[in-house]
């Protein structure tokens, strides 16, 4: 799956959890950490994901001798995605969440409880 169209899954999810509450609080966000590389935190409260499990995704390390740093490590942590990954990585931790949210045969569900 090339970037443009990861970005474009993303959003889409995004915008099918929106429901005029869900987005005042819980959303999506992306940015760099200081090793350097980014961070991918998507909060799954009140989505079909919110209990999915996941057993997480790893590879690489982060050497700080290895500009590279090539590596992703992603994981559920209560309600959140959370996906860290060097500089060149932030494709693939979109890429690891969309594979979870695909996971599902409706990807663009919400729970039923939101939906009335």
């Amino acid at each position: 799956m090339n970037a443009s169209k990861s970005l474009e899954d993303l959003q889409q999810w995004y915008h099918a959890q929106c429901d005029g509450y869900r987005e005042h609080y819980f959303g999506i966000e992306i940015g760099t950490t200081d090793n350097p590389g980014w961070f991918l935190k998507v909060d799954l409260t009140d989505t079909i994901l919110e209990d999915r499990p996941f057993g997480g995704v790893e590879y690489g390390c982060a050497d700080a001798d290895d500009v590279s740093l090539d590596w992703i490590s992603c994981k559920v942590d209560g309600a959140q995605f959370l996906g860290y990954g060097g500089p060149r990585k932030l494709p693939d931790l979109i890429q690891v969440f969309l594979a979870l949210a695909k996971s599902e045969d409706d990807w663009l569900a919400v729970p039923p409880e939101m939906s009335q």
